[in-house]
């Protein structure tokens, strides 16, 4: 059933989730190359928890975050944009199919009657297929593009050899010396915080002679050194710094996704980017979040999302407003400031971001340093007085 209400609501929304629980993945600190990892039980269900808060908010007509005309039962897929990073193991797409159980449940509504009379039901009860577009790591830097780039790995050199960073390890160092039985085979230095972090949380959460064992504040003192660790390689002190870059890849999308929203030829009124964690820490950064809510300057629970809100106001401009639920720990939505504002025009929000922005592979060679993996071996960089210097 197609909801035709044309009250006060939103136009649409674009939103940022982060995949649920998974098994352990490791991220080499040099690079931030990853390995596979796959999605639990326990992360599907908060993914399908999350798509049914994101039910309750958009297609529910007594939301005041109702989208406009938006259909509330039955799916139109015509509706929704769905991306979802495919590489390293299932946790991420999954993770999409997922939230897209939460937001359109199965439903009687879905069933057909074909032409000889006979009605057909979909499979379990009704369930509504929603296409995702899976986006391989050799496709596209768009949604994992610090991989494979040069500038990028120098950036963490740089980072790693600061003086902030050579203090909190040493701050660190006697947690580290603590915590190594709890380690196994895993590396106790600092630039290793992520898979320290990583490992400490996964066997908490599943082994249970582990968490009967871990004392009492070691998941939170990993938490926060990784937290720290996390947010200076994934920010820049420059709005367009390659710190940046996870955001900076992803920016084009979300650009022209809200942009495509006021046409009145657009159908797309969800546009749903499934990511990891590192693009939420870009885009509190670049946006001056951070400012004033720094709590959320670290790593993203499971489950995360970020919405970026498009409404009309009374003068009949386009406004984007961002907000953000942290994974399960949160059961509503906060608002958030960007560039010291609630609320900020669409013109303004481009204004303020686009220029930032990597918005193709050919841009992303260049921006990388890279000449020969991920595509870039198609471009002719010869000429490039930069790349050539």
């Amino acid at each position: 059933m197609v909801n035709t209400t044309t009250t006060a609501g939103l136009i649409g929304v674009v939103l940022l989730a982060r995949h649920g629980d998974r098994t352990g993945y490791y991220q080499d600190p040099t690079t931030y190359n990853s390995t596979q990892a796959y999605i639990t039980p326990l992360g599907e269900q908060q993914e399908f928890e999350l798509g049914g808060f994101l039910r309750n908010t958009y297609l529910n007509p007594d939301s005041p975050s109702f989208i406009q005309n938006i259909s509330t039962n039955v799916v139109d897929i015509d509706q929704l944009a769905v991306r979802a990073d495919a590489g390293g193991g299932n946790v991420i797409l999954n993770s999409a199919y997922a939230l897209l159980q939460g937001l359109y449940p199965s439903t009687s509504q879905s069933e057909m009657t074909l032409a000889n009379g006979t009605t057909v039901l979909p499979p379990l009860g009704g369930y509504q297929y929603v296409p995702v577009e899976s986006l391989e790591f050799w496709q596209s830097p768009s949604l994992t593009s610090w991989m494979e780039c040069e500038y990028f790995q120098y950036h963490l050199t740089r980072i790693y050899a600061s003086s902030a960073f050579i203090n909190m390890s040493t701050t660190a160092a006697p947690f580290l010396t603590a915590l190594k039985p709890y380690l196994g085979s895993v590396n106790n230095n600092f630039t290793n915080m992520w898979n320290i972090y990583d490992h400490v949380n996964v066997q908490n959460t599943y082994n249970k002679t582990y968490y009967e064992t871990l004392p009492p504040t070691f998941l939170e003192q990993a938490r926060y050194y990784a937290d720290w660790v996390q947010r200076n390689v994934f920010t820049d002190t420059a709005q367009n710094g390659v710190g940046q870059i996870p955001i900076r890849t992803l920016l084009p999308e979300i650009i022209w996704a809200l942009g495509n929203m006021t046409k009145t030829s657009n159908k797309v009124k969800m546009s749903i980017q499934e990511i990891d964690y590192k693009p939420f820490i870009s885009l509190f950064n670049v946006t001056n979040a951070t400012l004033a809510n720094p709590d959320i300057a670290g790593i993203a629970d499971y489950a995360s999302v970020v919405a970026l809100e498009l409404s009309q106001n009374s003068q009949g401009q386009h406004e984007v407003s961002m907000k953000f639920k942290n994974g399960t720990s949160d059961s509503q939505f906060r608002q958030l400031t960007m560039f010291g504002n609630t609320s900020i025009t669409l013109n303004s929000f481009i204004q303020q971001l686009d220029w930032i922005t990597i918005n193709s592979t050919n841009n992303w060679c260049f921006s990388c340093n890279q000449t020969v993996n991920r595509g870039c071996s198609v471009f002719n960089f010869s000429n490039d007085p930069f790349l050539n210097a």
